[in-house]
């Protein structure tokens, strides 16, 4: 027990030294600002790694019948419960209060990973997103790819399409899905390099549903920064983020088909990324109409920790302990006619 203790002091103390002052700084003041009480608790989560909890989405593509019996003696269980306005039978996901990550399965060329290892609030804007089978889908910055295989554990889509602009990415989501669905599925995706801001004027009006998990600065791993010049950079080019977020909504705005719905998610606490993104897109559309996704909160407030005060059509996990889930922004939109 006691060595226990001091591996886990010693582990305490090599994290606590990475993480980086100068960004810790600026979110103490930015979200002190923006999120009141709540923000002490938030910190207190985000800055203990040790902490952390780590989710598994099963993959239906590869069934291992002794996977979920072994997670259930290990004190994993369903992390989405049946009263969620939207759960497909085929979407399995297991999580537990105790912090640690299950292991993880190497890439092995011609054989299908068993599990996803991922924040489970990462599921939330796949279930917001409601794809049923044979609607055409844009994943428009899909990689690493994790919200991509849970779009295909909920549905399969006529077409859909994984967009990933960054080179280095674009081969990472490559091997995910290879990695997550087999082979005669695969000849149905279409993996791109476009520049997201651009796929609307490419292909206006071609898709019923579209995903925008959009570049941001992703505060849990900003906090370790190792580099502190590279986060000062960061936090300098930080103010730029909300404008391309905002053309990329404008893109998926104008690929969307008349009826078609589109989720928007960040992993950041800033509202200037977040609410203020949305809200500007909503009041120079009008023909983009919010839609209510309380629903998705009420069912899932037993595992995830919500900002509270937020517009129906919009939730904000806030990481707590023992739900250090998030931070997950998650915004729902929907397209009324041509613009």
């Amino acid at each position: 027990f006691f060595l226990s203790l001091k591996l886990e002091k010693k582990t305490k103390g090599k994290l606590q030294k990475q993480i980086c002052q100068v960004v810790l700084d600026h979110f103490e003041k930015q979200y002190t600002a923006e999120l009141g009480d709540a923000w002490s608790s938030v910190r207190d989560v985000l800055t203990s790694p040790w902490c952390w909890q780590h989710a598994l989405l099963l993959n239906r593509f590869s069934p291992n019948p002794g996977l979920e019996s072994s997670l259930a003696e290990q004190g994993y269980h369903p992390a989405f419960p049946a009263a969620l306005p939207y759960l497909p039978a085929a979407f399995r996901c297991y999580s537990r209060t105790a912090p640690g990550r299950f292991p993880a399965q190497k890439h092995q060329p011609g054989r299908l990973k068993d599990y996803y290892l991922l924040n489970a609030a990462s599921l939330l804007p796949v279930l917001a997103l409601e794809v049923q089978d044979g609607e055409d889908v844009l994943d428009l910055c899909a990689a690493p790819g994790g919200k991509s295989v849970a779009v295909l554990q909920c549905a399969w889509p006529g077409h859909f399409q994984c967009n990933e602009y960054d080179e280095l990415r674009s081969r990472w989501l490559e091997q995910t899905i290879e990695s997550f669905i087999p082979d005669p599925l695969i000849s149905l995706i279409t993996v791109s390099k476009l520049d997201g801001r651009q796929i609307g004027d490419l292909q206006p009006e071609f898709y019923d549903k579209v995903l925008v998990d959009a570049p941001c600065s992703n505060d849990r791993s900003w906090l370790f920064s190792a580099d502190p010049q590279q986060a000062v950079l960061r936090l300098m080019q930080r103010k730029e983020l909300s404008s391309l977020q905002s053309q990329l909504l404008r893109s998926a705005v104008k690929a969307l088909r008349p009826g078609g719905s589109l989720v928007y998610s960040t992993c950041t606490l800033s509202r200037a990324e977040n609410s203020d993104v949305i809200d500007l897109i909503l009041s120079s559309h009008s023909n983009v109409m919010p839609v209510d996704i309380s629903g998705v909160a009420r069912g899932v407030s037993q595992e995830f920790s919500f900002l509270s005060g937020m517009q129906q059509h919009e939730l904000l996990v806030l990481p707590e302990r023992g739900r250090a889930w998030g931070p997950m922004y998650v915004a729902k939109l929907k397209k009324v006619s041509s613009s």
